[in-house]
């Protein structure tokens, strides 16, 4: 004790004044710090790092993940478990990259798409477009690599380098009009010229598929080829007017390869039919694939609380309901919008435009802000064209809320909502997009602890600062009662 009291005696002002701005410098670095991670990855980085590496050496467990969150509460156990919590979806209505996507970012200056998003979809084409065989044609040898090449100038060269040494390369024209063609006009004469292409080589692998596992592989691709044309060429069509002959090239599509569903055709052709407002003919889509059985969606969801709505929206009033209570027809609106709501609870913000919107991703997360986003940029036109559709939503969709309290723990008609959704789309969405978070986090304790360790630094460092002498004799008072 004596040694302390000489030791604190021999030390100045500036000494305690030092050490209480150094404390407060290294306390504001940490809270900066936390409060960064906590944006980007919506957790404390003191805390995960507690709970992943400390907890496990004092003998504490791990709380288990969350259940899977891509089928319905009914749906089969064992494809639940067998599910990733957070699959990651081709989206199957996404732009086109030079028609649309580039034109975006000539106009504002901004890159709508994401790297990891674009280099989803290089791993797509690679596995779409490409097989064991392409060794036996160099043009296929040369595509091959150019869906591994980054930069797209590199790309478009490649394919033009296939097209010269053969002129019936279908992948080919598919990148030209992916990414050379600037107008969907353009888009759709390259996909044109890869349907005479693919369907010609799909007949020649169909006669020989049977020979080896070899050419059974080329067929797989070559069929690959063929759907994705076929599907950009409706796409085109419905893009630039022609919503019957599009509604009928997707039916005809769906019927000749039905075994790809997983693809989720019936997506594109329901908002092409609400387009047509053939309403009849979206409820008899949705009556074979709102199944409980197969894996939901937004399109789905808010499709079929579309279609309950428009029953019942024109004529409902929020004042005559809470008077004279719902209707039969009501209430089944009100549910499927609880439903679709429960699904995707990101939705009804970019439907009642409470929220701006971005260009959709190449890639969606079910149940995850990029679906939202993807789902109304297509069908907010639907929404607003039904009279009343938007003030019924508006006027229910927040009491979806209040029937699942804790959402990421139990849900009402779907598994509890996966907590990794707002680190997956914080990699699909653009920066400058604000990613809707569900439920919104509160602070961690940690922030707050922070926050505070730093404002007492800071104060203290005033305090010494004003107060030199004064301090100095409460340092030392309090270090010998310790």
């Amino acid at each position: 004790l004596l040694t302390v009291t000489v030791f604190l005696s021999t030390l100045t002002p500036k000494f305690y004044f030092a050490l209480t701005v150094t404390s407060s410098f290294i306390s504001g670095l940490i809270f900066v710090f936390e409060w960064w991670h906590f944006r980007k990855y919506g957790t404390s980085f003191i805390e995960q790092v507690s709970v992943s590496h400390l907890r496990p050496l004092i003998g504490g467990v791990e709380n288990s993940p969350p259940a899977p969150a891509a089928f319905s509460a009914g749906e089969n156990e064992t494809s639940r478990q067998n599910m990733p919590e957070c699959k990651v979806w081709r989206n199957p209505l996404n732009l086109f990259r030079g028609a649309e996507y580039s034109r975006y970012m000539w106009v504002t200056g901004k890159e709508p798409l994401t790297y990891y998003d674009m280099n989803l979809s290089a791993q797509d084409h690679q596995n779409f477009f490409t097989c064991d065989t392409d060794a036996l044609r160099p043009s296929d040898t040369v595509m091959q690599k150019a869906w591994r090449e980054r930069n797209p100038q590199a790309r478009i060269k490649a394919a033009y380098q296939a097209l010269e040494l053969n002129n019936d390369c279908a992948t080919a024209y598919v990148l030209l009009a992916e990414e050379e063609a600037t107008t969907i006009v353009d888009a759709e004469k390259y996909f044109k010229q890869a349907l005479k292409a693919g369907e010609m080589i799909y007949k020649k692998s169909q006669n020989c598929h049977s020979q080896s596992p070899q050419h059974e592989a080329q067929l797989r691709r070559d069929t690959n080829v063929l759907v994705y044309v076929k599907r950009r060429l409706a796409m085109c069509a419905r893009k630039l007017g022609r919503i019957r002959e599009a509604v009928k090239m997707m039916r005809d599509l769906m019927k000749e390869f039905p075994l790809l569903s997983m693809l989720n055709i019936h997506e594109n052709l329901l908002e092409a039919l609400l387009e047509l407002q053939a309403y009849a003919d979206v409820q008899a889509v949705l009556a074979k694939y709102d199944d409980i059985s197969l894996p939901k969606s937004a399109a789905i969801c808010y499709t079929a609380a579309l279609l309950k709505a428009r029953a019942v929206s024109e004529r409902f009033s929020p004042e005559t309901a809470s008077k004279r209570g719902l209707s039969t027809a009501e209430i089944n609106a009100v549910e499927a919008i609880h439903r679709a709501v429960e699904f995707n609870p990101h939705v009804p913000k970019y439907l009642l435009e409470m929220k701006s919107l971005v260009l959709p991703p190449e890639h969606i997360l079910k149940r995850g802000d990029s679906e939202a986003v993807a789902y109304a940029f297509f069908h907010l036109q639907h929404w607003k064209r039904i009279e009343g559709a938007l003030n019924l939503l508006h006027c229910t969709w927040e009491g979806t809320f209040r029937m699942i309290p804790y959402p990421l723990e139990k849900g009402h008609l779907f598994y509890p909502y996966p907590s990794c959704t707002e680190t997956a789309d914080r990699e699909l969405l653009p920066t400058f997009h604000e990613v809707s978070v569900y439920p919104q986090k509160e602070l961690p304790f940690f922030i707050h602890f922070t926050a505070g360790l730093c404002s007492f630094s800071a104060m203290l460092a005033l305090l010494t600062h004003q107060f030199p002498e004064l301090m100095v004799v409460f340092a030392k008072a309090v270090s010998i009662v310790s």
